[in-house]
């Protein structure tokens, strides 16, 4: 499913026009992106959590010239799924 195919779910689903689920979804991704700039978890009871990991520096190897490089440290966003997520899918 695209972003196109969850606006037309989501305005069968709430009966709203599909210019309005496209906002709300927008809303939504923007305040969860928003909070991991912050580096704060978004907790959805039943669904999941959304939160940043840190990555530690380490050595890692160009597989062109197998000269070993540095990759720095950095952040990644994570989502881990929530038990009602996975029972759903798991069904």
């Amino acid at each position: 499913m695209n972003k196109s195919e969850l606006v037309e779910s989501v305005a069968k689903l709430t009966q709203l026009s599909k210019k309005d689920s496209e906002a709300a979804i927008n809303a939504t991704l923007d305040a969860i992106t928003e909070a991991l700039v912050k580096e704060e978890k978004v907790v959805l009871v039943g669904f999941g959590t959304f939160e940043t990991r840190r990555r530690e520096a380490r050595m890692g190897h160009n597989p062109s010239t197998k000269a070993a490089i540095e990759i720095p440290a950095s952040k990644a966003p994570a989502f881990k799924a929530g038990k009602s997520l996975k029972d759903k899918v798991n069904k």
